[in-house]
């Protein structure tokens, strides 16, 4: 199950340059009838909740690739704890009939599509000199990139159940995009994070700049 684990996904795996991905209206008209037999029925769904998707994502991530189990991680406790996507709630709540739930579906592996092209938008913005000349990067590059970085991580997951897994797994996605590796990026994330922030309660900026801070010491050791 692992491989349909969003939490672990690397910058790699979900990097939308890696992964070209288009869905236009008649193509997501067949994606959804395509899904539809896929779900299982509402009493199955309650008795086996977020496996009872796995046909669908299983799917899902045949046909455009890891990144795409992603599409049911949704805000708070849902069947994957602290993501972004809205237009999916949980498997006992969003699973009705095939015909009104499948666009649910579609709908979420779009929203979640848009998160990463987004982050691919922010990461060449806040990307340092040195992701394209190799000159050491200052400091202040790495504190304003995961100070921006956390801060819309816990708008877009609000701040619910959770929410700072996938602020980690973002701050490591940033780092990958500038070549650092993904374990150590991963531990840069990890360490600089530290515990500092919690379910149900947005950072405020005192904390959010602890963490800034340290992200870019341990950057700074890592050059």
């Amino acid at each position: 199950m692992t491989e349909l684990w969003a939490h672990t996904l690397t910058w790699a795996e979900v990097d939308p340059s890696r992964h070209p991905f288009e869905l236009d209206e008649d193509a997501a008209k067949t994606l959804t009838g395509l899904v539809a037999p896929l779900l299982p029925s509402t009493e199955v769904a309650e008795q086996h909740r977020g496996r009872s998707l796995v046909a669908v994502t299983e799917f899902l991530v045949d046909r455009y690739g890891r990144w795409a189990c992603g599409w049911n991680w949704s805000i708070g406790e849902g069947d994957t704890d602290g993501g972004i996507v809205e237009a999916w709630c949980c498997t006992s709540h969003s699973v009705t009939t095939a015909e009104e739930t499948a666009p649910s579906v579609v709908a979420g592996l779009l929203e979640w599509r848009d998160w990463l092209e987004d982050l691919a938008e922010r990461f060449a913005t806040l990307a340092p000199p040195s992701h394209s000349t190799g000159v050491t990067a200052d400091p202040w590059h790495w504190e304003r990139a995961c100070t921006r970085l956390v801060t819309v991580v816990a708008d877009r997951t609000q701040a619910e159940s959770g929410w700072y897994g996938h602020c980690e797994q973002v701050l490591g996605w940033f780092l990958a995009y500038n070549g650092v590796d993904d374990e150590r990026a991963g531990e840069i994330a990890e360490g600089a994070i530290g515990g500092r922030f919690g379910s149900w309660i947005s950072p405020d900026a005192t904390v959010v700049d602890a963490v800034s801070s340290k992200f870019a010491g341990a950057m700074g050791e890592t050059g």
